[in-house]
């Protein structure tokens, strides 16, 4: 007999940005000059500091389980750097240690939500919301945003779709934003929260971009609003996109006790503890590596502002300044609408891109963002320089 696979295995579909980078990397080991805007990713190395503490943790022979919630350090290291740069008050209790921002957000969800509890999402959204939400037999409810609108989502929009709902859980709030770079502002933050608190909805608010932010703007946590909002809020973050520790995989959660204990319970049967090694680095990242992360977000600053630049002189397109994160959202829909090649979807173009220009985007409809593709400038200037010509290039092409 064949064995049946289950609902929720059959429904996830394989993440966009991963295939692409796959894609990519394949083609350039096969001697392809691929230049690849699709990596989710900082293209700089991990700083010094970090990897000494991980190598002295090896030294030391700090190679054993932990308690599934992260070592104490940690803990108390983390609740440090939220009350210094969130304003928000921590104990250990509050704290979950989990390996990624990703295990931090399923573990999050799989102790909230019960089956067919419906969990609002503002579009676009980054490509793995979608799937965590249907993974925990709960239903994603997509909250659409426009370009006029910067990509926010509006209280009243929010009230209506609130209404519409049976069993109104949650919220996934993500700012700054993967994919369109947008910076909630405190006077936006407050009226969602409002809109929330008035429903018994609770917040999940995703903040791991929060170092990457320009133009003089400040990262503002929703949970920092108030004590009730905060009570009512789960802050998800990490060390992977500030610090260039993606592949050290460590994500962490703060938020009301009653949850995080209930989250610690599953991790312990799913993942464990994140690796001892990876703890220790992370503690000298969170307390000890300010500088080099001012750097890294001059530097990705400098390289938002060259590309805006560039892709200001394209003709036909649209997009929003990014004032976060490592990615700008452009709207191709002028080209998908008037080629003669047969494009119809931003998946057609981007293989089209991929295959004929060499360059990789990731399609905006992977973030439900129909007409849209999306750049990353964690990339070299040359890089953004040659590619921005080549996707010129590929436009002009297109509609000849």
């Amino acid at each position: 007999m064949n064995i049946k696979i289950a609902h929720r295995a059959m429904a996830l579909k394989p993440s966009p940005t991963l295939a692409v980078s796959s894609l990519a990397n394949k083609m350039r080991k096969n001697g392809v000059d691929v230049v690849n805007f699709g990596v989710g990713e900082p293209d700089f190395d991990t700083p010094k500091n970090i990897k000494e503490a991980a190598i002295k943790a090896i030294n030391d022979n700090f190679t054993r389980y932990t308690s599934t919630s992260g070592i104490s350090e940690l803990r108390q290291a983390i609740c440090k750097k939220l009350k210094k740069d969130n304003n928000l008050n921590y104990n250990q209790d509050n704290i979950l240690v989990s390996p990624g921002a990703k295990a931090a957000l399923v573990n999050a969800l799989l102790a909230t939500c019960d089956l067919r509890d419906e969990v609002l999402i503002p579009a676009p959204y980054w490509v793995s919301y979608l799937s965590m939400v249907e993974l925990v037999d709960a239903i994603p409810v997509i909250v659409p945003t426009t370009l006029s609108n910067n990509f926010k989502i509006k209280p009243s929009q929010l009230e209506k779709t609130i209404s519409e709902l049976s069993n109104p859980k949650a919220l996934i709030l993500n700012s700054p934003s993967n994919p369109s770079g947008i910076v909630y502002s405190k006077k936006e933050l407050e009226r969602i929260a409002e809109v929330c608190m008035k429903n018994d909805i609770f917040i999940i608010s995703d903040e791991i971009y929060e170092k990457l932010i320009y133009d003089n703007q400040k990262h503002i946590s929703i949970a920092s609003l108030s004590p009730k909002i905060k009570n009512n809020t789960i802050v998800i973050n990490g060390v992977s996109k500030a610090y260039a520790m993606t592949g050290w995989r460590l994500g962490y959660m703060a938020g009301p006790k009653s949850v995080v204990e209930r989250a610690a319970r599953i991790q312990s049967h799913t993942t464990s503890c994140v690796n001892s090694v990876t703890q220790k680095a992370a503690i000298e990242a969170l307390l000890n590596t300010h500088e080099e992360v001012e750097e890294m977000r001059k530097v990705f600053e400098k390289r938002r502002d060259y590309l805006v630049e560039l892709l200001s002189d394209v003709e036909n397109i649209k997009f929003q300044k990014p004032k976060g994160a490592f990615y700008l959202m452009v709207n191709v829909s002028y080209y998908i609408h008037k080629n003669k090649k047969g494009i119809d979807t931003t998946v057609a173009f981007c293989k089209y891109l991929l295959e004929e220009y060499h360059v990789a985007l990731v399609p905006g409809s992977a973030f439900g963002a129909k007409y849209y593709v999306r750049f990353s400038f964690a990339n070299s200037f040359e890089n953004i320089k040659e590619g921005v010509k080549r996707f010129r290039d590929a436009l002009e092409n297109l509609i000849k």
